[in-house]
């Protein structure tokens, strides 16, 4: 394959100028020959590079970036040329893809980077030994992430980030239940709530991941998109002494959930047969210093001008419960319109309950308040 020729476009993400299929950029499906890009992912690798910018910052060890599957090298290209970062290896099992990555290397005249054609565990294996792993591990595939937790988490040093993407939507919002519970090891159940449930799932199936290999992942910050969930974990070389994996518990009569170590099959409210969601993650899904400090650092970065809003919305509810409700779902149970969003969480915040606007949904919001308590307070908004 000679490159350029008229089937590529040259493009500018971020910092960095990238090589990419014309048809990516033009078809309404991105084609998958002679590689795939995605150019409405763009907001996500801005997320990425807000975190690893952030991390890099405040990491002490040697600073190395392995990308799993790279197709052309979008994401660790950006790494190399826009972050203090020592050593980028990036995989693809396509060659065209890699061939196209090493021209955009040589436009923005990168050093830095290498190339790697392997299968995804195979290649994290050869980063798997102390002394040999990332600081910065990633995994975005086709699909679920599942098969890659193990191999990514081995090649993760002490301290590091393993961040996962999953486009598995269909799977983990729980159109097929068994499919997920095969590959997720939990259930999910269909609510308003569907994509909160969907990450607390990869989490859980991370956390058991790293609980069989004795160590412990911390996550400091999510992203929900209409087309894919994505990750960020911490991982520690030490046992996870915390209780966080449990359930969802949901009542399809009232309303009602609540996150619980425990099972129960009666809602405490309505006394209806309750759904249960898990196992999954129960613990908190942002870290909120790392979430300020990301607030912060976006403002050296080349990003989209929605990242900051989307990092404050993070930001004020990193410490609210788990479990968000929606606007729509709160008025269909009171057969009435929904109010305000913002009159909806000062009326809570006025009645001594927490409450937050929630980055999963733009109708909706976190509260310490049960679905009683939210509709009673939202009849005497007028």
């Amino acid at each position: 394959m000679k490159f350029p020729d008229e089937t590529f476009q040259e493009i500018i993400e971020g910092k960095t100028k990238l090589l990419v299929p014309k048809k990516s950029i033009t078809d309404k499906v991105p084609p998958m020959r002679p590689a795939f890009f995605n150019p409405k992912a763009k907001m996500n690798r801005d997320f990425s590079i807000i975190v690893y910018a952030t991390f890099l910052k405040q990491f002490q060890g040697p600073k190395i970036f392995l990308e799993g599957l790279s197709g052309i090298g979008a994401r660790g290209l950006r790494v190399a040329n826009e972050l203090d970062v020592e050593r980028v290896v990036i995989n693809d099992l396509n060659p065209s893809a890699l061939k196209m990555a090493e021209y955009s290397a040589n436009l923005n005249e990168i050093k830095n980077i290498e190339f790697s054609e392997k299968e995804v565990c195979r290649f994290f294996s050869n980063y798997s030994k102390k002394g040999k792993r990332g600081s910065i591990v990633d995994i975005d595939p086709f699909g679920s992430p599942a098969a890659f937790f193990d191999c990514g988490i081995r090649a993760t040093m002490h301290g590091g980030i393993l961040s996962t993407a999953a486009t598995d939507l269909q799977v983990l919002n729980g159109l097929f239940q068994s499919a997920c519970k095969r590959k997720y090891g939990g259930v999910p159940v269909r609510t308003e709530y569907g994509n909160e449930i969907a990450i607390r799932l990869i989490l859980g199936s991370l956390r058991t991941v790293a609980a069989r290999l004795g160590v412990e992942i911390i996550p400091i910050f999510v992203e929900s998109e209409m087309h894919y969930y994505r990750t960020y974990v911490t991982v520690r070389n030490r046992p996870d002494q915390q209780e966080n994996l449990g359930y969802i518990l949901h009542c399809k009569n009232c309303g009602h959930r609540e996150i619980r170590l425990e099972q129960e099959q009666e809602c405490k409210l309505c006394r209806s047969k309750i759904s249960i969601a898990g196992p999954l993650w129960i613990g908190k899904l942002f870290d909120k210093d790392f979430v300020q400090k990301m607030l912060e650092e976006n403002r050296n970065l080349e990003t989209d001008k929605s990242c900051e809003k989307i990092l404050n919305k993070c930001l004020d509810e990193s410490e609210m419960p788990g479990a968000y409700y929606t606007l729509d779902e709160i008025a269909s149970i009171m057969k009435s319109s929904p109010p305000k969003l913002e009159k909806a969480i000062s009326n809570l915040q006025e009645n001594n309950f927490l409450a937050s606007t929630t980055v999963f949904c733009p109708t909706g919001f976190r509260t310490n308040a049960n679905i009683n308590e939210i509709i009673e307070i939202f009849k005497t908004i007028q």
